[in-house]
């Protein structure tokens, strides 16, 4: 969504796309008449379309759905292979999603979504899923943990904080954070949804350096937003942690979900 840069998107792409359970997909090969008909949500630049376009093979209709015009000029400018249809529309999700959005529709995704979103707004996800019969894949969703290595005295302070932050309300009405990925399984099972569940964490070393630090700032902000008290404490702890990834001592895994559910 336009909240996010398209700076930050670039930088997480990578690490994304080596995340993802590639094992989800198997269910969504499966012989099928005609243009498959996708629409992403919140598709940013393209990244969600860039991953699963090429594996999901077949002619492919795409519907990119994002409320930021500046990153939706991405997608439109991007080549996309001659079985790879892409049309973009601007809209903003946060009032939940228009009907008739999935007419048509035989697979819905999102990446690094719901985890942004409350649990109102995915019980209507999941009955327009259902109303479309369409398959659901929701990738990247965060589930709470937060794992370094070296470890360091305050990381257990900065991911509680972390957590307590992503349940703020981000224009979906109060955020389901960490619970996220298992609550949307348990909407999408009570609309008859049969949902698989696999890990799908960044694992991030000395190579993904810049992403690390991104994230160590966005952390400290986020932490200090809500207990201003600890900021100085806050600072420090990111200081300790830019010294161990300049010294290339410092690993990262950040816990993420990806979520399939197909109508039973």
């Amino acid at each position: 969504m336009s909240a996010f840069s398209a700076e930050w998107l670039a930088l997480r792409e990578r690490a994304d796309a080596a995340a993802r359970a590639e094992a989800l997909l198997a269910p969504l090969l499966r012989a099928a008449a005609g243009t498959r008909r996708v629409v992403d949500l919140a598709t940013g630049t393209g990244a969600n379309i860039r991953y699963l376009a090429p594996r999901l093979g077949g002619p492919q209709s795409w519907l990119a759905v994002d409320r930021d015009p500046r990153l939706l000029a991405a997608v439109e400018r991007a080549t996309w292979p001659p079985h790879v249809g892409v049309e973009t529309r601007i809209l903003d999700l946060r009032p939940g999603l228009d009907a008739g959005l999935l007419e048509g529709c035989r697979l819905v995704t999102a990446s690094a979504l719901l985890d942004l979103v409350s649990l109102v707004w995915i019980e209507r996800l999941a009955r327009a899923c259902a109303d479309a019969g369409a398959d659901a894949l929701f990738a990247l969703t965060y589930d709470g943990r937060i794992e370094w290595s070296p470890g360091d005295p305050d990381d257990a302070l900065v991911r509680t904080l972390v957590n307590r932050h992503q349940r703020r309300d981000k224009g979906f009405g109060p955020a389901l954070g960490p619970d996220a990925v298992a609550s949307a399984a348990e909407c999408l099972r009570a609309h008859g949804y049969r949902t698989r569940l696999e890990p799908s964490d960044w694992r991030l070393g000395a190579d993904a350096g810049a992403l690390q630090d991104a994230l160590i700032e966005g952390w400290r902000t986020a932490a200090a937003e809500l207990e201003p008290a600890a900021a100085g404490a806050l600072d420090a702890w990111a200081a300790r942690r830019r010294a161990r990834l300049a010294a290339g001592a410092s690993r990262l895994v950040v816990g993420h979900a990806d979520l399939l559910a197909v109508p039973g």
